[in-house]
């Protein structure tokens, strides 16, 4: 029998030129997980920054998702090579890690993340993403490099100046109930530029309790109309009663 790493249902979509969906989940509870996964996320986005997760919950929300095939996306807590790799080596989709703080910080982040030839991460193969061994070790390393995925969030004002160096993909916020037409463009733009596959976008916050569906869909509808192909929601509810 051969064994193979789970492709990963976001950059599938993502290639194919298609719209991935997430949600964030700031519960530690695996009911949450399987009825996010049940109602059709592209991807889980669990946090280990925020929220007292540990990888007992992560390993967890791995497995709750994958039976239902969504990818699940771990934020890291800042740190180092074991911050980064405990949460892909237990078969998460993808890792968020927050806080980057330059050029030289990424390409350390990309070295310990990413296997030979893009970076130097060490081979372990016995857990969850290796398929404990059974995955033939030249193939693991190909494809953790091809269907994994690494974020970096840009939240202070050090790397703004080493951005375009930084950024694989090109993202914007749409944090409130308006419409901003130029800041759409002009990612898009820079997406066609610099030959990005995926424009992402944050988005279903600061809208109020009163939100609605007709709301979400308004919002989700002009964005991909200007080219976001990937929508994390800002944040998950817990009910829209």
């Amino acid at each position: 029998m051969s064994f193979h790493m789970r492709p990963s249902r976001v950059l599938k979509k993502m290639r194919e030129g298609g719209v991935a969906t997430s949600t964030k989940l700031n519960l530690s509870d695996l009911r949450v997980v399987e009825i996010a996964a049940m109602s059709g996320f592209d991807c889980l986005w669990i946090d280990m920054e925020h929220v007292p997760n540990n990888m007992d919950f992560v390993e967890n929300a791995v497995r709750t998702a994958k039976a239902y095939d969504g990818d699940i996306l771990t934020r890291t807590c800042r740190g180092g090579y074991n911050n980064y790799i405990r949460p892909l080596e237990a078969d998460s989709t993808g890792i968020m890690v927050p806080h980057l703080m330059g050029l030289e910080d990424a390409k350390t982040i990309n070295y310990y993340t990413k296997f030979h030839p893009i970076g130097r991460r060490p081979i372990d193969g016995g857990n969850a993403d290796g398929k404990y061994c059974l995955i033939d070790a030249n193939e693991y390393m190909a494809e953790a490099n091809r269907e994994r995925f690494v974020i970096c969030q840009i939240e202070d004002p050090e790397p703004l100046k080493e951005l375009e160096e930084i950024a694989d993909v090109p993202g914007i916020d749409m944090l409130c109930n308006r419409v901003e037409l130029s800041t759409a463009k002009q990612c898009q733009s820079a997406v066609h530029q610099y030959g990005r596959e995926a424009m992402l976008s944050e988005l279903y916050g600061v809208t109020g309790w009163d939100a609605d569906f007709r709301l979400y869909k308004f919002s989700g509808d002009w964005q991909a109309a200007l080219g976001v192909t990937i929508r994390v929601p800002h944040l998950s509810w817990v009910s829209m009663a």
